[in-house]
């Protein structure tokens, strides 16, 4: 396990800047591939193992079908690395994993590693980035970098494939609707479920059924009652205490039961709803009145156990307008089945109905909260044909990522000992784009981002007001020139190693997810729709772009025709 933190300091007394170890304590030096260990291994038995490499950390596609992506994981990779030691058993079982012809002394370094020589440069979390545009570079001893590659892509990965989950959904929904994730039960796994909790949150969710996240985390909690509840009562009879006090406690009702059966013969009477249901469901009574005598401030009842309008909904209003009578005001309901755009606009017609022949203020403007296995395209859906839902509960598609269960994030080396390096392929798109780059922002006059470009590290940066080719780095003829209003820098330092450079500080989770809110805000909505998203225009400069193809040519072997 990675060493305890004492005073800033892990147990063997190198420097942490204070970084808690990672979340999830399977997070560790092990938490890698075994060829990690095999590759450090021949770096230092070919005494190469300190030279001074770089590598980029980037994606290839946007996922969903998208042209957009939400950066997640990094301040979970900063507390890796800050924590990252091997421990004594930890090396013990690299001892007996690798062959017995591997020298002791490789073990003895093993015991030294950490990241004090590492450099870390990335882009905030929460940002949108986009295809090959490095997500992060990581710059130190070519062998330690290594053995950070396997961690960091999986706490990546798919850390930002839920936050860009998260934030299509919200997209679909809109910013007016409240969106809840009540996907633990469906997750993969305990660590999947955390997770997909935290960001979700991050990528635009109000807040979480998972209990475990709300106390990691700060995420608020929501939740109410299943069907189990409702079905476990068999009538109103089963409630020996009956007594609740008002909102303001100025008095209180000795017979709550008998207030709501009041109520509900009052419905029955009304000459507006009197038609729609007869006898309701006496189970489902008992159920809602306990559970308002349990939470007469958060009363939201699940009302789909067995007839919605003829059963539930009367229910539902008995219990709050005896609520309302002490002072209460009910929260709303939850839809679990059935035609939900259907059921929320005749729920609302009840709702305001009510409110019109009773003359209770608001009541028309009761919450509708609707579940049941919700993804993108049941949102849309909904939209389309019209409904009176508030606030969605999503799991199982926004958790597991049903429409597309990885990322496809790499880590590729692009320089060593200051020569840039490239990786060729076949396939274009798997070409790597080489050397120590920086990364810009360009903005237009609109105040929207036209294009993501990048550029040698000792290149001028771009600057307002001046224009700059930008070239699509495989594409000859894709070109243009950018005249930008705000330049804006991606790759920032969370880990300056011995650079000597500031570091910047690792933001709480709701000011990650106003950013990205933010950020998202920014976007033009063609780049953002889900039917045939504009790709978003990711460039390089022109000196960068000639010596990326000077380099390929150099690189490739050149054939030969008999």
């Amino acid at each position: 396990m990675a060493a305890a933190n004492v005073n800033g300091q892990t147990k063997e007394g190198k420097r942490n800047c204070g970084i808690d170890g990672p979340t999830n304590p399977m997070v560790t030096p092990l938490l890698t591939d075994l060829y990690q260990f095999t590759m450090a291994y021949a770096y230092w038995k070919a005494g190469k193992h300190d030279e001074r490499a770089v590598f980029d950390l980037y994606f290839r596609k946007n996922p969903f079908g998208g042209e957009y992506t939400v950066f997640a994981g990094l301040e979970e990779c900063i507390k890796l690395i800050a924590n990252f030691r091997i421990a004594e058993d930890e090396i013990a079982f690299i001892r007996a994993s690798l062959p017995p012809s591997c020298e002791d002394g490789f073990y003895d370094y093993l015991r030294e590693v950490d990241c004090s020589n590492v450099e870390i440069h990335s882009i905030s979390e929460g940002h949108v980035v986009f295809p090959k545009v490095p997500l992060m570079r990581v710059e130190g001893p070519i062998a330690v970098v290594q053995l950070l590659e396997t961690p960091l892509l999986n706490l990546i990965n798919y850390a930002s494939l839920v936050a860009t989950n998260a934030a299509r959904h919200r997209f679909v929904a809109g910013k007016s609707k409240l969106l809840l994730e009540f996907g633990l039960r469906r997750a993969q796994g305990p660590d999947g479920g955390i997770g997909a909790s935290k960001y979700s949150y991050m990528g635009g969710f109000d807040a979480t059924s998972n209990v475990a996240a709300g106390k990691l985390f700060g995420i608020p909690l929501r939740g109410t009652h299943s069907h189990a509840f409702v079905s476990s009562f068999m009538s109103p009879d089963e409630i020996t205490d009956k007594l609740l006090q008002s909102f303001d406690g100025s008095n209180s009702c000795e017979d709550f039961v008998s207030l709501v059966q009041t109520w509900l013969r009052k419905l029955k009477r009304s000459h507006v709803l009197g038609g729609i249901f007869g006898e309701t469901n006496q189970s489902e009574l008992a159920a809602f009145t306990s559970y308002a005598l349990a939470f007469p401030s958060n009363f939201l009842a699940l009302v789909d156990t067995y007839d919605v309008m003829r059963s539930g909904i009367p229910n539902f209003c008995a219990v709050a307008l005896a609520l309302k009578d002490l002072g209460y005001k009910a929260v709303g309901i939850r839809l679990d089945s059935g035609d939900l755009a259907y059921l929320s606009c005749e729920a609302r017609k009840f709702f305001q109905a009510i409110e019109k022949e009773f003359g209770v203020p608001d009541f028309g403007k009761t919450s509708i909260t609707a579940s049941n296995d919700l993804n993108e395209e049941t949102l849309d859906a909904l939209n389309k044909q019209g409904h009176e839902v508030d606030g969605f509960g999503i799991g199982t598609h926004l958790v597991t990522c049903y429409a597309q269960p990885a990322l496809g994030v790499v880590f590729k080396l692009v320089e060593i000992n200051n020569q840039p390096r490239i990786k060729l392929s076949e396939d274009v798109s798997k070409v790597s784009i080489p050397c120590k780059k920086r990364c810009y922002r360009l903005y237009g006059k609109e105040g929207y981002p036209l294009v993501d470009i990048m550029v040698g590290e000792n290149e001028p940066p771009p600057k307002v007001g001046e224009r700059i080719l930008c070239r699509h780095p495989f594409n000859e003829s894709k070109r243009a020139f950018v005249v930008p209003q705000h330049v804006e820098e991606l790759l920032k330092c969370f880990w300056p190693g011995r650079s000597g450079k500031a570091r910047e500080e690792l933001p709480p989770i709701k000011l990650i997810r106003e950013r990205c809110i933010k950020q998202l805000d920014q976007m033009r909505t063609d780049h953002m729709r889900r039917l045939n998203p504009t790709p978003y225009k990711v460039s390089v400069s022109a000196k960068l772009y000639d010596f990326i193809h000077f380099l390929w040519l150099n690189e490739a072997p050149v054939g030969e025709l008999q």
